[in-house]
This record gives C-alpha cells, structure tokens and sequence, in this order.
C-alpha cells in the first residue's frame, strides 16, 4: 500500500507569517506535540538565517527521536555547513535545500541564468551528500516553471545523488488539475524520478493550497508540505490536518496510508493555535470549534438517530472530547501531574512546579477546572531570559461610567528597580497600556489586541493576545487571568519581555524567508 510522508514545516514556513515570533521554548514544544501526532519530517527552522534559529534547530534535532528533523538552507557551502552543525545530532539529518527556477524569478530575484542555477544546484547536492543522510532539493515557484527545464534541472539533481525534490506551489497560483498533471508528467518522463521522494508544498493564496496538495497525490507526489492550522505567511499554507483526514475518510479514492495519530490533531492544533496567537476560526475544518456542532434541528434530529447522516468525522478521530471537569482545589499534585500527561505533556520538575502552583492559585478562585484550563496554564508564557524581564508586582484601575478610567501600576524593571506610574486613558485597557508605556519609557504600538475566553462559564479565564511594536520590533504577547484587565497587562508585558530576550544584546538581525 503506497504510503503518504508529512513534512510539517510549521516551525519554519508557518513561522514566517507577520508578527509571529516564537521563542525556543515554544518551539520545542510544538516539536515534541508534532513528534507525539507522527509527523514523518519536521522542518525545525532555516539555521543559518540567525543565531536564534540555529540554537533552536539545535535543541530540537537532539529532543526528537521519532520524526526526522531537517533545515532550510540556501545553496551556499557556509549555510550548508551551518546547517550541519544545527542537526548532526538527529537521528537522522536531513537538509532542504532550495533556489528559484521559474524564469520570473531567476531573471528578477536572482538575476541569474537556467545554467548558472543548475550548476550551483549540483554542486550543492554533491556537497550536502558528503554530510547529510538525506538530502531534499526544492525548485522554488515550481508551479510556474517551464516543464522542460524543470524535468532538465531535476534529472541533473538527481544524477547529483538528491533523494527528496520538492516542487512547490510558492505563490498559491497553480489549480488542481494543473498540478496533478506536472506531477504525473514529471514523474513518467524525468529519468530516475520513481526511484526518489517527490514532494508538494502548496499555498493558499486562491485558497487551493490543500486541495491541490490532494492533487499533487493524485499526480504521484509521496510527500506532502503543510502546516498545523494552515499557518504562514501571505495567505498561509495547506493545513496538515485537513490533508491529514481527508487521506484517511476518503481512503476508498486516495489508496494512500499515513503515519500519523489522528487523535493528536485537535490537542497539536490547539497548542500551535495558543502559542502562535491564531485564534482558529469556529468554521475551520477538522479542528474549529463548530466542526462537530449543528444548529439545525433537521440536523440535530438526523445526528441523535444516526450520527453518519450528517458527521462523515467523529469527534474521537481527531481528539476531541467533551470537555469535563475534571480538577478542583483539593485535587492533589500526583492527580494534576497524571492530567497534564494526559494532555501530552511532560514538563520538567521546576516547570511543572510553577504550573501547579498557578493550578492552585486558579482552583481558589474556580471552582472546578476544565481541560483548557489546564492546557492554558501549560503554554502560559515565560520568558527565556527572566533576568532581562519586567514584572508587573500590582495592577489597580479606577473606571465608572462618569469618571475618567485611570491605571496604577508597579513593576520590577530588568534591572531591579521597582517603578510605580499613573495614568489614565479613553477606557480602561487604554490606561493600562498608557501606565505600561510610561515605565518602559518608550514608545510602543499596539498593533492588534484580541481577548476570548479560555473556557465557559461566568468564572472562565480570560485569554488576551496582543500585537507590539517596540524598539522597531514587532512581538506577540499573551496574557491569561481571571481579570480581562489584568490579562491584558500581562501580555502587553509578555509581548515587551519576548523582545527583551530575543535581542538581550540590541536589535536582531532580520531573519532571511525563503519558499
């Protein structure tokens, strides 16, 4: 039975959509879920873009065992050398290698030739070969190519020793009749093609990404590109887990099996979903909330008497359970330590401390805790440099219908110094965040505030997302309390630390995006 490979790059291409910046921490544990769901590959990051990225490619490639971890790297000797270093501890190292070959962007980007890129492409296999175990090559803006140099390009790569070419949909352009039929051609007339790995990377400019993804497998790809809650930049990619099920529903069209644990889905979307600050639409495929929920009573009335008249997924497929209470304040350590594994995760001694401690904070005030609580408390965020951090110690706020909404806060700056300031604003979020900028002592935007609730129910946690714009850096930040003002005020704080300890030395430089 032919066997479908998925490469997440969740934690690279997904990485490169606006304002999301995650730290090592965060990264690490999408990588141990992405692990847990089964991924074939996971592209942990580009380690030669920054030195942030390359500690992160790092640490990953020795913390996973099961999937394969690989790199993106240009075609350079350094990058590929740097690359290296990132993963020769995995199990298994593999690079991405990747360059432009549609003639737009060879003429335009590269301000090359069809030759030059074919050589510098041979050179670069021959040499990731020396090193690496598995070496995959991509043909950047495949989809828009001319088949004749690509089927030219990719038997000269192959020739080179390659085992993986991936051949993207870059700019979301292709249609899903187009791409079934590159694969199927590329595949029956480039000599060597069935004895490697074709791959498909598609993105949802046209909102196609997964559907031509599908049809890539169709056309003979063995490997799909995607990302967890179809993540990324412009328009995102196609979304691992939409992929994911319709292999496995559809198995009766698509013939294809796969290595992933479907019940993983839901528990990795909602982590990806949380630490990346997307909230995930309630209409969104596989993983939203209303995916299982029907309004109708038409509906509603087919489903009690047989769920398969209007559910062709069960809930259970992919992980979702009903969401019970489960904990309360008398619940003990060992009963907290025996949810948080079931939930997938397997802190360490010192973090799982502090997530308890929060547990029993929370527990005084809620009377009984749900599974997302829990879970929000688990991805709550610490900074990975927490002597480089400021500390909010105190928050009050005055606001009534006549008067002006006014803001007290102290706080513990990196330094040391504890600082209390005053300020007022259009509305209490205002003033909170007018208080916060005066400490700081700079300017900062806010670029977007997004708040919901973390469960249901009168006493459920407030979850608060913001969007900074500090030191000419933009930064994600959450906050999570019962208070919504309170919340706020810790991810306005959470989005300035995460700078801090990005650039604890100055500015960072920009990373390189690629694909």
């Amino acid at each position: 039975m032919r066997r479908i490979k998925f490469f997440d790059t969740t934690l690279r291409d997904g990485e490169q959509q606006p304002g999301l910046n995650l730290n090592r921490e965060e990264k690490l544990k999408i990588a141990k879920q992405l692990d847990r769901l089964g991924v074939d590959i996971i592209e942990a990051g580009f380690p030669a873009s920054n030195e942030g990225d390359f500690y992160s490619v790092q640490q990953i490639a020795r913390a996973v065992k099961k999937s394969s971890v690989t790199g993106l790297s240009r075609l350079s000797k350094s990058d590929i050398d740097t690359a290296w270093e990132a993963l020769k501890d995995s199990p298994e190292p593999r690079i991405h290698l990747f360059i432009a070959t549609s003639d737009v962007h060879i003429d335009h980007k590269l301000m090359s030739t069809q030759e030059e890129v074919i050589q510098d492409s041979v050179e670069a296999v021959r040499y990731a070969k020396e090193r690496f175990s598995v070496v995959q090559w991509s043909a950047e803006d495949a989809c828009r190519t001319d088949w004749d140099f690509l089927k030219h390009i990719m038997e000269k790569v192959i020739e080179a020793g390659v085992d993986v070419i991936n051949l993207p949909d870059t700019v979301g352009y292709t249609t899903a009749q187009e791409i079934r039929a590159m694969f199927h051609h590329l595949k029956e007339n480039v000599k060597g093609a069935k004895d490697i790995t074709l791959s498909t990377h598609c993105h949802d400019d046209l909102g196609m990404a997964v559907a031509n993804s599908l049809a890539a497998i169709e056309g003979g790809a063995d490997q799909v590109e995607c990302t967890i809650n179809g993540i990324g930049e412009r328009a995102g990619n196609a979304s691992l887990e939409e992929i994911a099920v319709a292999l496995h529903i559809r198995h009766d069209h698509y013939g294809a099996e796969q290595n992933l644990t479907l019940q993983e889905i839901k528990r990795t979307s909602s982590l990806v979903s949380k630490l990346s600050g997307n909230v995930v639409p309630g209409n969104k495929a596989i993983v939203g909330n209303n995916a299982f929920a029907h309004e109708s009573g038409i509906h509603q009335d087919g489903v009690l008497k047989e769920s398969s008249t209007y559910e062709i997924i069960t809930p259970e497929l992919v992980g979702v359970d009903a969401n019970k209470l489960v904990l309360g304040k008398l619940s003990g350590k060992h009963a907290f330590q025996n949810k948080v594994s079931e939930l997938g995760f397997d802190p360490p001694e010192d973090e799982l401390k502090r997530v308890f401690k929060a547990f029993k904070q929370l527990a005084n005030k809620k009377k009984d805790i749900s599974d997302d609580d829990i879970f929000a408390l688990l991805v709550a965020d610490k900074s990975e440099n927490e002597t480089k951090a400021y500390e909010m110690l105190s928050l009050q706020v005055n606001v009534g219908t006549h008067n002006i909404p006014t803001a007290t806060i102290t706080m513990k700056s990196p330094d040391g110094e504890e600082t209390q300031e005053a300020a007022t604003g259009s509305g209490s979020v205002e003033a909170v965040y007018n208080t916060l900028e005066r400490i700081v002592g700079a300017p900062i935007q806010l670029d977007d505030y997004r708040i919901q609730s973390v469960s249901s129910g009168e006493d459920a946690l407030a979850e608060v997302v913001v969007h900074v714009t500090y030191a000419e850096q933009t930064s994600i930040g959450r906050g999570t309390a019962h208070d919504v003002l309170e919340a706020s005020a810790y991810a306005y704080v959470n989005a300035i630390n995460r700078i801090l300890a990005a650039a604890p030395g100055g500015v960072p430089e920009p990373s390189v995006h690629s694909q």
